[in-house]
This record gives structure tokens, C-alpha cells and sequence, in this order.
């Protein structure tokens, strides 16, 4: 009889001992983003809800991959090495031109009355003072690009018509940053902060985007395939990310060495370089990409209408 009752204390013991071990095996571990950075202004939030511990409070690892370059980034996107990151309305429109390969889950950046997000520069001895000094005058921008975009949105708001200005392709940014300041090209268009910097060593301002900031705003882009099978693991980094653009909002000088740090602003900008707002929990409505649309068809760079719902997705 003891062995009897030995032996069903083992048994026991040891499905007791299984069950737990099932329960622990089955226990999901954290869930992981990769998110691809380019050293640009757009992620900080990224960088402060690492930093804040807000990834780690709603169960997230988050790997962040840097990029040094759009298409650095874009080839990681097109690996399947990064699961999410900051880029445009018109990298958006490329990707999706057939199939939806990632979706915008938010509104990363975007032009305030206060603070343009893109700005058309003149060099100081150019003579150009204003839009209409520009007819026939080369313009330094990256060709197929949101740049080309807001170049010709600003220029069509201040009464310029396509053919009445030239540009020319210098794709990097400090390339085109030099070209402008050392007077090889007469005008550009920089994003912010390149914009402040040129300011800074003596670059005049002919026009920005906040005559047309309804339709100039970056994008946070996740594959669409996590959208699709793994909504929660974006809800949980919207999440965190929303925590970091309130951080940011309520005190943004707290974070001027995350943007020494991950060189976010030009070098001689750190110290000095005020934040612009960033925008929270925003999608980019249906006009905003039908505009994207309608010039990119004018251009040639797509064939047809791309559906607002293979561009964007709401997660909540």
C-alpha cells in the first residue's frame, strides 16, 4: 500500500510539475517592434519612449535600427529588417502602388503656423527676395520626393505655374544644404531644421509650407502585414508613442541631449534649436492624400488612384 500511495504522490507531483511548465512555456514573452531611424527630428518620440521606459511599461521591446539615408531605410522596410518608421505621403503612395506593403497608423510630423516643416531658400547674394524672383530660376530639390511635392505646392499657392521655375536634383540634404550656402545653386528646399541652419549662416527665406500646411506632414508607417496579424503589438507602441508626444509637449528642453545624442539637429543647432509641436493622435484624412495623388499622376510618377484604405489604417 505505501508503494501504492508513493507512486500516486509521484504522479501527481508530476502532473502538477507538467501543467506549470505548460502554463510557463505558453506565457507569452514581450512582444518586439524594429523600428527604422533616420537622424532626423520625426523620431524623437521614439527615442524618449525608449528612454521614459514607456515601450517597456505597455510590454514592448524596441529595437531601433539606424538608417542614414530615405532609401537606407527603405531598403531595411523591403528586406522585412524593420517593422515600422517615419517617412512621407509620397514613399507612402510607392510602396502601395499595387498592394498595400505598409500602412499609416499616425501623423508623425506636420507644418504649424509657428513652425514650417519645409521652407524655399535663397542664397543671400542671389537677388531673389520673393516667390515671383524665382521664375526661371533653378531650384535645388530631391526629384519624386515629398520636396518636389511641397516645392510645387508652395510655388502654386504664391501664383507661380509649372514651367515658370527650373529644378535641379541634389537628392542629400546636406549636399543640397552646402550647394545653397556656398551660392552653386540660387534657392532649395530644405525640411526643418536644415531650414533653421541655413538661416542661421545667412539663407533668406522665399517661401515655407505654412500657406499650405493642411496638406504637409510626415507619416509613421508600420508593415502592413504586423497591422494586419499583430494589430495589438501598434496599438501598444501608439500607446507609448502618444506618452512621448505629451512628454515632449509638456517639456521639451528635458530632451535637447536626445538630440545632441542621436544628432536629431545639425550640430551647430544643439543648444540653441527651439522644438516645433508635434502633433498627437492625428491620421492623414482622405484630402490629404487624394492632393499627394493628383500630383503624383501629374508627374507620371503613378498611373492611377491609390484607395485611401490600402494607405491608411486606424488602430486602435
Amino acid at each position: 500500500m505505501k508503494r501504492h500511495a508513493t507512486l500516486l504522490r509521484i504522479l501527481v507531483v508530476g502532473w502538477i510539475l507538467g501543467l506549470l511548465g505548460c502554463q510557463l512555456s505558453s506565457s507569452p514573452g514581450p512582444m518586439r517592434v524594429r523600428f527604422g531611424a533616420l537622424p532626423i527630428l520625426d523620431v524623437l518620440p521614439v527615442y524618449v519612449a525608449q528612454t521614459e521606459g514607456y515601450f517597456a511599461r505597455v510590454g514592448l521591446e524596441v529595437e531601433i535600427v539606424p538608417a542614414a539615408s530615405a532609401a537606407e531605410r527603405d531598403q531595411l522596410m523591403q528586406a522585412g529588417r524593420i517593422d515600422a518608421m517615419v517617412n512621407d505621403k509620397v514613399s507612402t503612395l510607392f510602396y502601395n502602388k499595387e498592394k498595400a506593403q505598409i500602412y499609416v497608423v499616425r501623423i508623425a510630423r506636420k507644418a504649424y503656423p509657428q513652425a514650417p516643416l519645409f521652407a524655399i531658400l535663397a542664397n543671400p547674394n542671389s537677388g531673389i527676395t520673393s516667390p515671383q524672383d524665382l521664375k526661371g530660376v533653378e531650384i535645388a530639390i530631391s526629384q519624386g520626393t515629398v520636396i518636389e511635392y511641397v516645392t510645387d505646392r508652395i510655388l502654386e499657392r504664391a501664383g507661380l505655374k509649372p514651367g515658370e521655375y527650373q529644378t535641379v536634383n541634389i537628392p542629400r540634404i546636406p549636399d543640397r544644404l552646402q550647394a545653397l550656402v556656398e551660392g552653386k545653386v540660387k534657392a532649395a528646399t530644405l525640411p526643418d531644421p536644415f531650414a533653421t541652419l541655413a538661416i542661421q549662416q545667412g539663407a533668406r527665406v522665399i517661401a515655407d509650407d505654412r500657406e499650405v500646411q493642411a496638406i504637409s506632414l510626415n507619416v509613421l508607417s508600420f508593415r502592413a502585414e504586423m497591422v494586419e496579424k499583430n494589430p495589438e503589438v501598434v496599438r501598444r507602441f501608439l500607446q507609448a508613442w502618444d506618452q512621448a508626444v505629451a512628454a515632449i509637449q509638456a517639456n521639451p528642453d528635458k530632451y535637447a541631449g536626445l538630440l545632441s545624442e542621436q544628432k536629431l539637429v545639425p550640430q551647430p543647432l544643439v543648444g540653441t534649436y527651439r522644438l516645433p509641436p508635434y502633433p498627437e493622435r492625428a491620421l492623414p484624412s482622405r484630402e490629404q492624400f487624394a492632393d499627394v495623388i493628383a500630383w503624383a499622376r501629374a508627374k507620371g510618377l503613378i498611373q492611377e488612384d491609390i484607395p485611401y484604405d490600402r494607405l491608411v489604417r486606424e488602430v486602435r
